[in-house]
């Protein structure tokens, strides 16, 4: 430990460090490890009546210790990231000028000082301090463990499961019973620990439950046939049990072995429930948005091949999308919009002008928010618009190949490719990232040309959704709750799987009518999708599962100024239907309409009828002065004059 030390001896001392360390240019700790760092504005406000309890250590930057046990605290903090919601590790820097008072507040004599409070306090607390001289990380985890145990009923944290071992009574009922999830029981020592920490490692995740029971249970060892500790025995959902086989009886084996079962994974957060067995309206309307009034916002002008493409693009959105009538009609107006203009060159704001509305048009909106569900990413630049992009175009050649009349009289009505070929065209013309557009690019050209009908057509888009989901697995774009597999898991589609001499293969047929059953236009679920005050839910009305939730729950919506940049920054890559460049809406500037168009029929009849009432009006007054005059000189002549 670094006592404090006299004034002119810690001056000395400050600079000998900073001079000698180059390590001090950075701080100990940044936003990137995996540590709370706290403050004197909000070191209070983090620990009263927190949820979890804490373990903080303060700690001063220019000491030499702390230095030196920085990497054990970092490493510290990642083992028991998945504890968070039971105890979280944070850090106080006492030597920053700002953090002296609250420092002197909490008594820190000596760094490095490690103080445990306890979760759910009323009032403000010192916290109890921690003396033992081996800080060595597993004997701090399982002090962690130990620390948690000291809780109460009345102040154990919210979300913490319970620590305590449970008898042969409670567990013997469980054994051949069916379940909606797996059981997993830890038998082991008294003094062990790895029960307990395999069940904190666990609590973050759904689809399983640990238990810890002790090897003095007797009638529970020998039923379940274990004679070594520690063992783990697993109770499947369909009654099944049996011994867990891991290569090494230790905490991280179990753990790793349980994460890895068949539907278990990560716990969403609340803002993130939703049905992965759902497409969501919300995500494609949200989809639509950023597209038409953000990506394609960076272009002033549209011409030649990029007004091609975006012709191609809204004809087939216009005839294939399976959203409201609102949305449909705001999509066939500017089709037809596009399609009766003789121009070679169209401004951006024109287009603008028409998604935005400004006309007036009853029945035509398309919403401005920016609202995904099954498309959120655990933290905002995750995920969102490229997801949506992806989902969209699944949707379209799924509905293609349902709707196989749907494209009449656009010329595109005897292409298979066409949903795939607008994609492409739209994807080098105008997606943000061109990294991206190159890489799907580089596909189109190598397998593109085979397909041949339009079930063929959703069957590629889904293999090169998961070469590139393959691809991108591990990389940083990946959200961490949403990891990159091979889609459909077998969880939503057993069907789809098979095995071959041990091989895993696709039934493709299953896989198809999976596709069509899982993008068809039932299986669109209108939850949590955005209605303007002006144009209300009509499909929401009267159903209670279509209500809109809270704004704050589904709805991502970044800072205005980000759209500067939107189109800019890389995206996530489209093929990785992961990260999103999250936007806002973009603001319309006022301005006219260019030549005129954009004007309704109803505002064209509007000028026709007043063009000819004024043509009527004038010819009445033109007469009715006409008969005047007359009258007027014949009762003034005058033939004497």
């Amino acid at each position: 430990i670094c006592r404090c030390l006299p004034e002119r001896a810690n001056r000395i001392s400050i600079i000998f460090v900073f001079l000698f360390n180059p390590t001090l240019t950075t701080r100990l700790y940044s936003e990137e490890d995996p540590v709370v760092i706290l403050t004197s504005a909000t070191v209070k406000q983090t620990l009263v009546n927190s949820s979890t309890a804490w373990l903080v250590q303060f700690y001063s930057s220019w000491c030499g210790h702390c230095i030196q046990y920085s990497p054990t605290w970092k490493a510290l903090a990642g083992d028991v990231k998945d504890w968070e919601h039971a105890i979280r590790i944070g850090v106080l820097d006492c030597a920053q000028e700002n953090n002296f008072d609250i420092c002197k507040e909490f008594g820190i004599h000596f760094y490095p000082t490690f103080r445990y409070f306890k979760a759910r306090g009323p009032t403000f607390d010192v916290g109890k301090t921690y003396r033992g001289a081996d800080r060595e990380l597993q004997t701090v985890r399982q002090l962690m463990v130990n620390f948690l145990q000291n809780h109460t009923r009345q102040d154990w944290p919210v979300s913490c499961p319970p620590l305590e071992p449970y008898s042969s009574a409670d567990i013997l009922p469980l054994i051949g019973q069916k379940s909606n999830q797996y059981t997993a029981v830890i038998v082991e020592n008294e003094d062990s620990y790895v029960g307990r920490e395999v069940i904190l490692d666990l609590m973050m995740y759904q689809g399983l439950t640990v238990k810890r029971a002790l090897s003095s249970e007797r009638s529970l060892t020998e039923k379940l046939g274990i004679n070594s500790f520690p063992s783990a025995y697993l109770l499947h959902p369909n009654g099944t049990h049996a011994i867990l086989h891991v290569q090494k009886r230790l905490r991280f084996f179990f753990s790793s072995f349980l994460k890895l079962l068949l539907g278990v994974h990560r716990k969403l957060p609340v803002s993130l429930i939703f049905s992965r067995s759902k497409v969501y309206m919300a995500d494609l309307e949200s989809g639509l948005h950023y597209l038409l009034r953000v990506e394609l916002a960076t272009h002033q002008t549209l011409e030649g091949e990029e007004l091609k493409t975006f012709k191609d693009f809204v004809t087939v959105v216009a005839k294939l999308f399976p959203g409201r009538q609102s949305v449909v009609k705001l999509l066939e107006t500017l089709l037809e919009w596009l399609v009766s203009l003789p121009l070679e060159k169209i401004p951006f704001d024109a287009i603008l002008d028409l998604v935005n509305n400004r006309m007036r048009i009853s029945g035509m909106f398309l919403s401005d928010q920016l609202q995904w569900v099954g498309c959120q990413g655990s933290r905002v630049g995750l995920r969102g618009y490229p997801c949506s992009l992806w989902t969209l175009f699944h949707v379209l050649t799924v509905q293609a190949a349902s709707r196989p009349d749907a494209l009449a009289n656009t010329g595109l009505e005897e292409n298979p490719k066409a949903v795939l070929q607008t994609m492409r065209k739209y994807i080098v013309n105008f997606f943000g990232c061109q990294e991206c557009g190159k890489h799907f690019e580089e596909m189109a050209v190598a397998s593109l040309p085979q397909v041949k009908s339009v079930d063929q057509a959703v069957l590629w888009l889904w293999r090169k959704h998961n070469q590139v989901n393959g691809r991108l697995a591990g990389t940083m774009s990946e959200d961490p709750h949403f990891p990159k597999t091979q889609w459909p898991s077998p969880d939503l589609c057993p069907i789809c799987h098979e095995e071959q001499d041990g091989i895993h293969v696709w039934n493709e047929d299953k896989v198809l009518m999976f596709l069509k059953q899982h993008y068809g236009a039932a299986n669109i679920s209108p939850k949590h999708m955005y209605s303007s005050w002006h144009e209300p839910n009509q499909e929401a009305v009267g159903s209670p599962d279509s209500m809109p939730i809270k704004a704050t729950q589904v709805k991502t919506v970044a800072p205005e100024s980000s759209l500067l940049h939107a189109n800019h920054a890389k995206q996530s890559d489209v093929e990785g239907a992961g990260q999103a460049g999250t936007g806002a809406h973009r603001e319309t500037r006022p301005g006219v309409s260019f030549l005129g168009l954009g004007f309704s029929s109803v505002d064209m009849s509007l000028c026709v009828v007043l063009y000819a009432f004024s043509c009527v009006f004038l010819m009445v007054m033109f007469f009715f002065f006409r008969v005047r005059s007359k009258r007027w000189k014949i009762r003034y002549n005058r033939p004497y004059v």
